[in-house]
C-alpha cells in the first residue's frame, strides 16, 4: 500500500483512471476485495490532512446545571476537560441581571 508522496505521485503518473483499478493499482487490496476507505485515508494524510479520532464522551453534554442541596453549583468534569483546564487553575465570576459568567483568570 503506498503512502505519501509515493501514493501522490502514483495516482498523478495514472491519470484518469477508474476508481477501483486507482486503488487496486496503488495496493489498497486484500484479497479480492478493494480498500477504499484505507485508500482515501491515506490520499487525504498524504495532502496534508489528518483524520483524528473522534473522542466519546459518553452522554451528551447538556450545558445545564443545578443548583444543590447544599447551596453549591457543580461544574462537571467533562466540561472542564473539554476547555483544557487543569487542578489549580483560577477563574473570575462575573455576575449580571440573569446570567453569571465564569472566565478563565
Amino acid at each position: 500500500m503506498l503512502t505519501g508522496s509515493e501514493l501522490l505521485a502514483k495516482i498523478k503518473d495514472l491519470g484518469d483512471m477508474n476508481k477501483s483499478d486507482l486503488v487496486r493499482e496503488c495496493g489498497y487490496i486484500k484479497g479480492e476485495k478493494l480498500c477504499f476507505t484505507q485508500f482515501y485515508e491515506a490520499l487525504l494524510e498524504a495532502k496534508g490532512i489528518e483524520l483524528s479520532p473522534t473522542k466519546k464522551l459518553g452522554r451528551k453534554l447538556s450545558h445545564k446545571a443545578k443548583v444543590q442541596f447544599n447551596g453549591n453549583l457543580m461544574v462537571g468534569s467533562a466540561y472542564i476537560e473539554q476547555m483544557g483546564f487543569k487542578p489549580g487553575d483560577a477563574f473570575e465570576i462575573k455576575i449580571n441581571r440573569n446570567t453569571i459568567t465564569l472566565t478563565a483568570a
